[in-house]
């Protein structure tokens, strides 16, 4: 009976420190954390306590008021207590889920399959260290100064994408297209990298259909090839025919396996890349772990196609609305979803295959070159939306009608409309030898422009347009990786969405020199700027009706404050008059502002009132040494709740700073 008894009393008692720690916890804890904290530590104190104190003594013949007023049992629940919040303290530093801006959970999962992903994260990420180790990747990034040691250095970087396999191979052949980062050394290395990738059986293919569609392939294409056109790493690509409309189709299959491997994998690398960001200057001052961590971004963007479909959407219409004549495949979104997409089947060539097209048609190559360029700045420069992946592989000429038709989708940037100025000035100066007006461009296309020394800034960027003063043509990779070195060495950092729109430039001017060898970008780019100002100014002759309608939109939106004008400068000019203008600036005025001081001072309040109660318990504790009598005891058992105190308030604030840690950004 005595045993049955002192199990309830037990339960009970780990009832009661579950809710306790619960609240004294905070909010937002997990429920598993929490029952295997309290179960640990009712355990681990009950054992000591049973092996210590209970093991021969008189206390199960007591009744239960004594017991629970017993200063032991006491002594007891309060370790229940703090051991049970220090061990959540350790689930808490060791758990991987990230937090929200609310301190919300993002992406739950259980424990158990938190631990078994952390386990093989780590192996993992063991192996991914001790191949880079072996090819001597962190040894060379510190001796990364001489042509011969960079050399050594890229060999290594490759041998180790390369060993990786997988997200590795295919983030280095993203590196080998940032050739205005790093240097053709570099380049020439990685472009080595090959990722040999098996086609899908012609059973995975009906399989993707069948469970993606609810149906088979037979009822929704008479035909479709079971060779496909292309096989990559993240999709496979078949020509087809809808049975519907007998439209010729390009079938694009995400392959089954993609997604778990990328989601493993892409984590792994931005370990590595903080790892190496870690060992070497070289590597921070590339920005190595940024690169990573752009790459991730938009490779976990390519392996939902309902991304894909959406900005091929946007594209299309932005097409539509400008002034250059270029294909954009139409998307069946009916038949469409984050694993396959159907699009519209473009009869053509690419233009790395396609001098037979060129004499055929008899297209002018300047001008096929000029209607690329002009679209991807329509796109970049007018509407924020660009293609962002514009190589050789992707732009092709129609044959029916020898336009410019842009494939692939996977891979579109976003600019906000400073960042598209800020890229005008940047193109326009360069090609003006202006190093005023690049740095112009450079303060709105970085994140970091508070901290720009323009004097020796415009000095750095002299230099570099010196160098290429009076020279016929200079190469555009060239200049723009002498550029951003000098960006770098100023500790600037674009934002993500201006790298991505500097290495498509890159990108396409290596197309457009495909297409029509001498080709001058940056020549076009202020033709284009100097056209565009034209057209602007023209406009509200050339459509009259359009310019009316969006004045008296203009006005619907501005007459209201117009009435309230003179009101409002009668209220200010008696203001004046009596003296009663304040400027006034308020940091809590602003909402982020406001709630991150009360956050703060909250805290310090609690730290303080820990730390005080700590200092007075020590004080207690040392004073009670010197008193013999009946006082002494009382002195020892505030002493004694005051650093219990101090040891939750601690432990409270110490989950707390792990949590905003933990939050996103």
């Amino acid at each position: 009976m005595d045993i049955v008894s002192s199990i309830i009393q037990l339960f009970v008692a780990a009832v009661l420190i579950f809710f306790i720690s619960g609240r004294l916890i905070g909010s937002q804890v997990s429920l598993i954390k929490r029952i295997m904290s309290v179960v640990i530590s009712v355990a681990f104190t009950t054992f000591v306590f049973w092996y210590t104190y209970l093991r021969g003594s008189d206390y199960y013949d007591q009744g239960i008021v004594s017991n629970v007023v017993n200063s032991a049992t006491l002594l007891w629940l309060g370790s229940m207590l703090l051991i049970s919040m220090l061990l959540y303290l350790f689930f808490e530093l060791f758990d991987p889920i990230e937090l929200n801006e609310n301190g919300t959970p993002v992406g739950r999962r259980s424990y158990i399959k938190t631990l078994i992903t952390y386990w093989k994260r780590q192996k993992r990420l063991r192996v991914v260290v001790g191949i880079a180790v072996k090819n001597g990747v962190t040894r060379t990034m510190k001796y990364a100064r001489a042509r011969e040691d960079e050399r050594e250095l890229a060999k290594a970087l490759r041998d180790t994408l390369e060993q990786c396999g997988g997200v590795f191979i295919k983030f280095g052949q993203v590196l080998s297209t940032r050739k205005e980062l790093l240097s053709p050394i570099f380049i020439e290395e990685l472009e080595k990298l090959q990722q040999h990738v098996k086609p899908l059986s012609d059973q995975q293919v009906d399989q993707i259909i069948v469970e993606n569609f609810g149906a088979d392939t037979s009822n929704i294409f008479s035909y479709i090839s079971k060779i496909p056109l292309a096989s990559a790493s993240i999709g496979q690509v078949h020509k087809a025919v809808l049975k519907e409309t007998n439209e010729p189709v390009v079938v694009k299959l995400l392959r089954p396996e993609v997604k778990n491997i990328m989601h493993e994998d892409l984590s792994i690398l931005m370990e590595f890349a903080s790892w190496i960001t870690s060992k070497s200057q070289w590597a921070e001052n590339l920005g190595f772990y940024d690169l990573a961590k752009g790459f991730s971004l938009a490779l976990s963007e390519e392996i939902d196609f309902n991304i894909e479909a959406r900005n091929m959407e946007q594209v299309a219409m932005i097409v539509k609305r400008g002034s250059i004549d270029v294909k954009v495949p139409k998307v069946y979104a009916e038949y469409s979803n984050e694993n396959v997409i159907v699009m519209e089947y473009i009869k053509g060539k690419s233009v790395t295959v396609a001098n037979g097209l060129f004499t055929d048609l008899q297209i002018d190559r300047h001008q096929f070159a000029q209607s690329l360029l002009y679209t991807f700045l329509e796109q970049t420069l007018i509407s924020g939306i660009f293609h962002a992946d514009p190589h050789p592989g992707n732009i092709y000429i129609e044959e029916n009608s020898g336009r410019v038709a842009i494939l692939d989708y996977g891979a579109v940037g976003r600019l906000a409309a400073h960042q598209q100025d800020g890229l005008k000035y940047f193109l326009v100066g360069i090609h003006q030898n202006d190093a005023a007006l690049v740095v112009d461009g450079i303060s709105q296309l970085v994140e970091n422009a508070e901290e720009i020394n323009r004097q020796e800034m415009e000095q750095a960027i002299s230099q570099i347009l010196l160098k290429i003063n009076y020279v016929s043509s200079v190469p555009t990779d060239e200049l723009m990786y002498s550029i951003f070195s000098v960006v770098r060495e100023f500790g600037l950092h674009f934002y993500p969405a201006v790298n991505v729109v500097l290495r498509a430039i890159v990108t396409l001017d290596g197309t457009l020199s495909i297409i029509c060898p001498g080709f001058g970008i940056f020549s076009e780019v202020k033709d284009f700027s100097n056209d565009y100002l034209k057209s602007s100014l023209l406009k509200p002759f050339k459509k009259p009706i359009e310019t009316k309608q969006f004045i008296e939109e203009e006005l619907a939106l501005l007459l209201p404050n117009l009435r309230k004008l003179p009101r409002r400068l009668d209220q200010l000019f008696k203001k004046a008059e009596s003296g009663k203008i304040i400027l006034h600036h308020d940091i809590f005025s602003d909402k982020a502002n406001s709630m991150f001081v009360t956050q703060l001072f909250s805290r310090f309040v609690l730290l303080f009132v820990g730390i005080t109660f700590g200092i007075i318990s020590v004080a207690l504790l040392a004073i009670s040494q010197f008193i013999h009598n009946a006082y002494a005891v009382y002195l020892n058992t505030a002493a004694y709740l005051g650093l219990f105190l101090c040891a939750i308030l601690l432990v409270r604030l110490s989950i707390q700073a792990i949590r905003d840690m933990k939050r996103t950004k």
